[in-house]
């Protein structure tokens, strides 16, 4: 399916989508050290972060969606180096509204979860 929105993201610094299909997607991010909070190699937060919203966007993938709100948790911590996968799925259509659950793993292993209210607005945000 083609990408129509957030055509613009940087993979580098949110990621790569693997898979777009209607209501659901998957998400690459590969962490390098420019995202390093700490000398122990922590990533932070909105790295991961990013990434699940990337995803849970282009799960909706409307040219005009944004986030209103997120409810979220980090399960894990990311480290430099580590493959993150987000996978979203809209699991509420209310129109305008979609609601947005993403998940995102390491090897297999949920690092953090959350819930997107996307919504998609009449024109773009900025006009």
């Amino acid at each position: 399916m083609e990408q129509r929105t957030h055509r613009l993201t940087s993979e580098r610094l949110v990621g790569r989508p693997l898979r777009i299909e209607p209501g659901e997607t998957e998400v690459e991010l590969l962490t390098t050290e420019e995202m390093v909070v700490d000398e122990k190699g922590l990533v932070h937060g909105g790295f991961t972060f990013g990434l699940a919203d990337y995803s849970a966007m282009l799960a909706v993938n409307e040219p005009t969606v944004v986030l209103g709100k997120a409810e979220v948790r980090f399960l894990k911590p990311v480290k430099v180096g580590d493959r993150l996968v987000a996978k979203a799925k809209v699991v509420e259509d209310l129109g305008k509204k979609k609601i947005v659950k993403a998940e995102v793993f390491r090897e297999g292993e949920k690092v953090f979860e959350g819930t997107f209210h996307c919504y998609v607005l009449e024109k773009h945000v900025l006009d």
